[in-house]
């Protein structure tokens, strides 16, 4: 009997793990979904290097960095960041049971296409430049989670939005405040408005 691999089917479960888990939401966010927001802005920051500053690097690949960066987390669940980075030991310990979970999704691929999905679950040197994005995307998708509570009258974002921006201010990178300066003030705007 041919061996079964159940890779797509639990990336699949990623529409059932929920962000935010320690604040009360408007709208409960799921990694399926946050993935996609950072996979389309990774790609943006990828594609403004390029365009603006001179960079050659592959925007689709940022893309698909995106899209799986944050897989393990359907084996792991969604650590908020206030426990995962309480204290070193809890920050080690989470990221050796992230590596494993890593290893278990590969183990659920073919061995004839598991090189190819490697990168997206551990990082490559080659691929160094594109996690910067695919972070600084990451973040960015946090902060306009924080907006869209706001704007729906959650002010248990507040304290968050805050915190989010003021870490996005910290990024060194020009790909980062260009985006922030084209785009961000949108995701405050109401549909009508930017219309």
């Amino acid at each position: 009997m041919k061996k079964k691999y159940h890779f797509f089917a639990m990336l699949s479960r990623m529409k059932y793990i929920n962000r935010w888990a320690l604040m009360k939401n408007t709208h409960i966010e799921n990694i399926s979904e946050h993935s996609l927001e950072v996979a389309k802005i990774a790609h943006a920051l990828a594609v403004i290097h390029n365009t603006r500053f001179g960079g050659n690097v592959n925007a689709e690949r940022a893309a698909v960095l995106g899209v799986f960066h944050d897989a393990p987390e359907i084996i792991t669940g969604d650590m908020p960041t206030p426990v995962k980075y309480y204290s070193k030991q809890i920050k080690e310990a989470y990221d050796q049971v992230e590596d494993d979970a890593c290893n278990a999704l590969l183990e659920m691929i073919p061995e004839d296409i598991r090189e190819e999905y490697k990168p997206f679950f551990f990082k490559q040197e080659e691929d160094r430049q594109l996690w910067k994005f695919v972070k600084a995307a990451d973040k960015i998708s946090a902060y306009t989670k924080c907006l869209e509570e706001e704007k729906a009258g959650n002010s248990d974002f507040i304290k968050a939005a805050k915190s989010n921006l003021e870490s996005l201010k910290e990024i060194e990178m020009p790909e980062v405040q260009s985006f922030i300066d084209d785009f961000l003030d949108s995701y405050s705007l109401t549909l009508d408005e930017m219309n």
